[in-house]
């Protein structure tokens, strides 16, 4: 049986604020249902993305700003994050982790710039969104076996 991850729901204060953050970082805009006053649902999807971000009123019990290190993999992580920042996205430099296996929460054991070796899953930068949401970049060059 195949369970495939298809949306995360995210929590946010101003939904037609995070719609236009997230649209103008190149988002797709898949579903935008308001629904009266007090529930409204805005469905977005990264580029090449199978999985979408789901944000709204009424659609999350979270405090805005508290969902951490959702995770967008990319080839290029110099070029993603150029692109990125010329779309205006507040992106952080690129870092790697000091143990190198995965990175630690928050900034603890960061490194300044790219993996030594390059190797995939091992670089990474970040961005947060209006409400501080946060994101990180992650290169992935070569998939580990099996995925």
């Amino acid at each position: 049986m195949d369970l495939k991850l298809e949306v995360l729901v995210i929590p946010v204060s101003d939904v037609d604020k995070a719609k236009a953050f997230y649209e103008q970082l190149g988002f797709r805009l898949d579903a935008d249902y308001p629904v009266g006053d007090s529930f409204r649902v805005v469905q977005v999807t990264p580029p090449g993305s199978e999985a979408s971000i789901i944000f709204g009123n009424g659609v999350s019990a979270g405090e805005p700003g508290s969902a951490q290190s959702l995770h967008l993999v990319v080839t290029d992580i110099e070029a993603a994050r150029e692109e990125l920042l010329a779309r205006g996205a507040e992106v952080s430099e690129i870092w790697h982790d000091a143990d190198g296996v995965f990175h630690h929460s928050g900034e603890a054991n960061r490194v300044s710039g790219l993996h030594p070796e390059r190797a995939s899953y091992g670089s990474f930068a970040s961005f947060s969104d209006p409400d501080g949401n946060g994101w990180t970049i992650q290169e992935v060059v070569t998939r580990a076996p099996g995925r």
